[in-house]
């Protein structure tokens, strides 16, 4: 996440902030909102692919394969949309504290969104024609990343059935990291875009694949750190309550 690699990893997910803690109200805001201005850019782009499919734009080689088949990436499209906005929230720990409900809620739409979002971007990858400006590269990278969000995907809700909630929360992040790649990308590939034109196809994949590995590193960084503020935090009222009369 690299304009906003710094202000998304001080997101430490649900149950990190604890009373008493120094951040202000206003400081918890700052992630939700670099995640979202983070995905400004594909959603931009997204909702511009919307308009032309709507919108009756003239066939080129470069969208010919949308219009031959529309309906994935109108699905991509919708529930990325849906997973990168509702998403950024769960970084927000007020949200957490007393909102379970919250979390619930979310998450029974957030999780169907990821799975959309990943299984039409694999079948993008594999049926759509390659664009001019892809290569093979490119679609082993998303072939690899787009299984990787699955993946992660699946494990997150294995582990929210057997309760494992701090599993649920590292797996989730990791496939949120992945399916907000596109901002990232659309950060680093405006760089050379600016300074010398449009990179090669191999350069293009090694910068997309670049961004994949930052989202996932700040993702891992946010993981670790979460795990030593809930080791180092004292139990709540909650945990202990919990401790006490376990929930079935």
């Amino acid at each position: 996440m690299n304009a906003t690699e710094n202000t998304a990893a001080q997101a430490l997910g649900p149950g990190n902030h604890r009373p008493g803690s120094r951040r202000g109200p206003r400081h918890r805001w700052l992630v939700p909102a670099g995640l979202i201005f983070l995905t400004l850019i594909p959603l931009i782009a997204g909702a511009a692919r919307l308009t032309e499919l709507t919108g009756g734009a003239t066939i080129t080689p470069r969208n010919e394969r949308f219009f031959t088949s529309p309906v994935p990436v109108v699905t991509h499209i919708v529930s990325v949309t849906v997973y990168s906005l509702l998403g950024a929230f769960q970084f927000t720990p007020s949200l957490h504290r007393g909102g379970r409900s919250w979390h619930r809620t979310a998450g029974r739409i957030l999780i169907p969104a990821g799975f959309l979002v990943a299984l039409s971007g694999l079948w993008m990858a594999l049926f759509y024609a390659l664009p001019p400006s892809d290569g093979l590269l490119l679609l082993i990278l998303r072939l690899v990343f787009g299984s990787a969000m699955l993946v992660s995907l699946i494990l997150g809700v294995l582990a929210i059935t057997r309760r494992d909630f701090a599993k649920h929360g590292a797996w989730m992040t990791r496939a949120y990291a992945i399916g907000i790649a596109a901002g990232t990308q659309g950060i680093i590939l405006i760089i050379p875009e600016l300074l010398t034109g449009p990179p090669d196809v191999t350069t293009r994949a090694v910068l997309m694949g670049a961004a994949w590995m930052i989202n996932l590193t700040v993702a891992e960084y946010v993981i670790r750190r979460r795990a030593r503020s809930n080791r180092k935090a004292p139990p709540t009222r909650a945990d202990r309550a919990a401790t006490t009369f376990p929930e079935r």
